[in-house]
């Protein structure tokens, strides 16, 4: 008999996400979906390996809590337009973006971040640099006392227009051991003309120390932000936390890109 409320479905049902015609390894099997909202509660780890405790009002307890539209939902462009999922995404984090070109993949992050200080009222640290002069721009100078979420909705997309990915990585601190990798850790790159950033949104880990992460991003042109699946796991959400490279499917990174706030 189906439970409504945790109805589990195989990440390996193909319709569910439309995948490519290009092959990924292996399957994990032990990967299930259910139609839960949270990343936490619709995502189990794989088998053998235990989700990481937050601690509570913390980064990565927000990102492990943050809501997701329904299954199935597809990724929107800013201007309304659907982004094919060739085996790119597996959910959609429910968060409104503004109906223009800015909120890309290092935008998408500071998003984010922001939203989580904003929700702990910790108005004095929302900060982001600017890439012109690398000095931060803070939401309680910008705001003048006016701490409303349609302020900071503003501030926000006042920081979008003068920063990317370049001015981000040089405010983030490099994370020298991947193994000590934290929920709301960034891998980024800054390349030119273009870089890219994806965020760590959940972990796991096994008795041998073994770790797993999921991985969320937005994207060119400024799209909603999306968990991604692993190119290398059949419709797994789940990368291996290892040295060298890593593969997400609209960008490669290596384990030295990886940075905090």
């Amino acid at each position: 008999m189906k439970d409504l409320n945790f109805l589990t479905i195989s990440c390996g049902v193909i319709v569910l996400f439309n995948a490519c015609s290009a092959q990924p390894t292996h399957t994990d099997s032990s990967i299930v979906l259910t139609v839960k909202n949270t990343i936490i509660s619709r995502f189990l780890p794989p088998s053998g390996f235990t989700t990481t405790v937050s601690d509570d009002n913390s980064f990565g307890k927000y990102l492990q809590t943050i809501s997701l539209k329904p299954v199935n939902s597809e990724v929107h462009y800013f201007d309304g337009r659907v982004k094919p999922n060739k085996n790119i995404y597996c959910a959609v984090i429910d968060q409104e973006i503004d109906p223009i070109d800015l909120q890309q993949c290092a935008d998408a992050v500071m998003r984010l971040r922001g939203e989580f200080l904003f929700a702990e009222e910790k108005y004095d640290q929302i900060k982001f640099n600017f890439l012109s002069d690398g000095k931060p721009r803070y939401f309680t100078v910008y705001s003048n006392g006016n701490h409303t979420y349609s302020n900071f909705r503003k501030y926000m997309k006042y920081i979008f227009n003068y920063a990317n990915t370049g001015s981000l990585k040089n405010e983030m601190t490099p994370v020298t051991d991947i193994q000590e990798i934290q929920i709301g850790d960034v891998f980024i790159q800054a390349g030119n003309p273009y870089g890219h950033a994806v965020i760590v949104v959940n972990l796991a880990q096994d008795d041998h120390g073994n770790k797993k992460m999921m991985l969320a991003q937005s994207y060119m042109p400024a799209q909603e932000t999306q968990v991604l699946l692993n190119p290398e796991i059949n419709e797994s959400p789940w990368f291996d936390v290892r040295d060298g490279s890593l593969l997400t499917p609209e960008w490669d990174f290596k384990s030295s890109d990886l940075r905090r706030f």
